[in-house]
């Protein structure tokens, strides 16, 4: 195991945060098949466990910075249409229109949907908001972006289509899991054994949608 020195200025959290990436069996397996983050392994699992990719012919990436999921979709459905947006820059990716705004701004779905060209087959959401360390805070505001992506995927999606989106410990709340079982056929709580076991990550995969909800 690789041990950093805690160099001066340092402060001893992130020097545990560094130990912890240097000895991440994702972390060396993502720089040795090139893709830019360990998230790429969530999408992979979870795809391995629910077929999200099969068949999708379009796909919206939100939060897609630094861009591990939209590089998933394009190796495993190279003919796939996809679209992302993120308040972050995002390096250029062979075949994705990025967006880089809020997806809280007015123009965003439009902007996305006219960059997909047409309905879209999955919206994954692997947006995460700012922590305050406040956990009740925290979950309000990481459930605030699971509305506003679910509220998006209804707009967009194609019946048939799935959302995926990462969501706290406990997962979604009694309203917005009644939201997500009113327009999708199949709603699950999914851990990936990609997600570290200390995380309080846990991803929401809604299934089946239903064009004009019950």
């Amino acid at each position: 195991m690789k041990r950093i020195k805690t160099a001066r200025g340092r402060k001893v959290g992130s020097t545990r945060w560094l130990e912890r990436q240097l000895n991440d069996p994702y972390v060396k397996r993502a720089k040795a098949e090139g893709y830019r983050s360990r998230a790429a392994y969530k999408l992979l699992e979870l795809d391995e466990k629910f077929g999200l990719l099969k068949g999708v012919r379009s796909v919206v990436d939100l939060g897609i910075a630094p861009g591990g999921w939209s590089q998933v979709v394009r190796r495993k459905v190279p003919a796939a249409r996809v679209a992302g947006i993120d308040l972050l820059p995002t390096d250029p990716i062979d075949g994705v229109t990025i967006l880089q705004m809020d997806l809280m701004d007015e123009a965003a779905p439009g902007a996305l949907r006219e960059a997909l060209g047409g309905p879209a087959d999955l919206v994954m959401s692997d947006m995460a908001a700012n922590t305050v360390g406040h956990p009740q805070t925290d979950h309000l505001r990481t459930m605030g972006l699971v509305e506003a992506g679910l509220e998006f995927a209804c707009e967009v999606l194609r019946p048939g289509g799935a959302y995926v989106a990462k969501v706290l410990a406990g997962g979604t709340d009694n309203q917005l899991l009644a939201a997500l079982k009113r327009h999708f056929a199949s709603v699950k709580h999914a851990k990936p054994p990609a997600s570290r076991k200390d995380s309080s990550e846990w991803y929401v995969v809604a299934q089946g949608f239903k064009e004009t909800a019950e």
